[in-house]
């Protein structure tokens, strides 16, 4: 019989023994207790929690919190892990009628809505009528409407003064506001990385409503890991990676965000299982001096730009933007304009794909790779993606 050496033994013992279950409940729970003899109440205490090996299990419901993840570490063969089992991270909060100022005629004023003096939150703002988006004509990363002028408000519309730093809403004659159903995004992003972290998994959990990503990657980040992820009706992207965030997605849906995803700086992302659709601004945007890949991808493409490849800095000594993309079938909305972009100095290599509608634009250094690919008018029975196998991705 072989013997195990003993520090391996040790080892071995070690990992079993701290891997824990923190269990998070928004109903049940008590954040004096450690999630592990009973539940927690909020993601953040379990989060604050949790050490390499462990695993935050979320009860699948609604949280009205984000998941900050920032600064945590997880070990090689031992991340940190958030399962949401299908929960939902819900950035909005219902407006307090109190809190706006009648004007009559059914319109109402309010200042200092949005968190901070960040005009940026602008070109991403919204709020949300019967659950509905009310972006008003505006998107982040696209064209974007004037915001109009107070008396030119129909019901059911709001626009920003900004001489008063006042957003103003526009109910129905006779609506009260605390009879309307709307809410407003007053969290940034529904899943946070900063800082530096390493070994983290975050699978199973849907983002929706907050103002800016629904999956937001800053600073230095090692061996992150996404798993069955969806970010629908986000300010702006359903995924962003910068700095140098290093990130694995497998099983991503990305719908009604401004940008379906946009990674940028020297992240490096690696995307398979994704579908995209409904998004405003753009579809796929990489911008950047790193490489990134996608493979089995669907894109039902609306959005003013759908896909853009550049390096994003005159900078010559910075390497390209390198795109790769494998299986993807993008299909561009009937009747409207669109382009396959890849700008300078960037590079785009395209194997078993299929763009149907979208012109290609390939501006000075940049460099478009073309191997069993189909660019076209309208459906094709040529070589190209596996479309019957990449609609089992819709949702």
């Amino acid at each position: 019989m072989k013997l195990l050496p003993l520090c391996l033994l040790l080892a071995l013992t070690f990992s079993s023994a701290s891997a824990r279950s923190l269990k998070v409940d928004p109903v049940t729970g008590d954040d004096t207790q450690d999630g592990v003899a009973a539940a927690v109440k909020t993601i953040a205490r379990a989060v604050s929690l949790a050490q390499p090996g462990d695993t935050v299990d979320l009860a699948p419901a609604t949280y009205y919190e984000s998941v900050n993840l920032g600064s945590k570490h997880g070990l090689p063969g031992q991340p940190i892990t958030v399962d949401g089992h299908g929960a939902v991270i819900d950035g909005s909060d219902p407006i307090i009628a109190a809190e706006w100022e009648a004007l009559g005629g059914g319109l109402f004023r309010k200042t200092g809505v949005m968190p901070g003096t960040n005009r940026s939150y602008l070109g991403r703002w919204y709020f949300l009528w019967n659950g509905r988006m009310n972006r008003m004509g505006r998107t982040s990363k696209g064209p974007s409407a004037t915001f109009k002028k107070v008396d030119e408000l129909l019901a059911d519309e709001w626009t920003y003064v900004e001489a008063e730093d006042a957003f103003y809403l526009k109910l129905p004659e006779g609506q009260k506001l605390d009879e309307a159903s709307i809410r407003c995004p007053i969290r940034a992003n529904g899943v946070s990385l900063s800082r530096t972290g390493a070994h983290l998994v975050i699978r199973n959990l849907t983002c929706t409503h907050v103002y800016n990503d629904g999956f937001n990657v800053h600073g230095d980040q090692v061996d992150t890991v996404f798993e069955n992820i969806a970010a629908i009706d986000c300010g702006d992207d359903g995924f962003s990676a910068h700095e140098t965030g290093e990130c694995r997605i497998d099983g991503f849906t990305s719908m009604g965000n401004s940008t379906g995803l946009c990674d940028i700086g020297s992240s490096v992302t690696h995307y398979k299982n994704v579908f995209i659709s409904g998004c405003h601004g753009h579809d796929i945007f990489f911008i950047g001096d790193t490489a990134h890949s996608m493979e089995n991808v669907l894109v039902e493409s609306s959005a003013a730009s759908a896909v853009t490849i550049g390096q994003g800095t005159l900078r010559p000594e910075l390497a390209p933007c390198v795109v790769t993309f494998k299986n993807v079938l993008c299909r561009r909305a009937p009747g409207l304009p669109g382009a396959l972009k890849v700008n300078a100095n960037s590079q785009l290599d395209v194997q078993q794909c299929t763009f149907i509608g979208l012109q290609t634009q390939v501006l000075g250094t940049g460099r478009l790779g073309l191997t069993e690919s189909v660019i076209c008018d309208v459906d094709s029975p040529l070589p190209g993606a596996d479309a019957a196998g990449l609609e089992k991705l819709r949702r």
